[in-house]
């Protein structure tokens, strides 16, 4: 559900965002709900060491529960010193 915000800036910061904008062909606002939604995002998700671009990635492969990752990379460097 969207709802109205009323903001103001610097007249300055909203022509250059306006040119910005329609560059990208999106409009002010959706431009500007996509940054406050990636603020939020990345805020949810300090809690977590991944970032949203790797945990978007890695949601494609599908590993098993158990994988231990640790062992795979020590296995990995050991093959590869021998």
């Amino acid at each position: 559900m969207d709802a109205k915000l009323t903001l103001k800036l610097d007249k300055r910061v909203i022509e250059s965002a306006k040119v910005i904008a329609a560059s990208k062909k999106i409009s002010l606002s959706k431009m500007i709900e996509a940054y406050l939604s990636t603020l939020v995002n990345s805020t949810e998700e300090k809690d977590s060491d991944i970032s949203p671009y790797v945990k978007s990635i890695s949601e494609l492969i599908d590993l098993p529960e158990d994988y231990d990752y640790k062992k795979e990379y020590r296995d990995y460097l050991e093959e590869k010193y021998k």
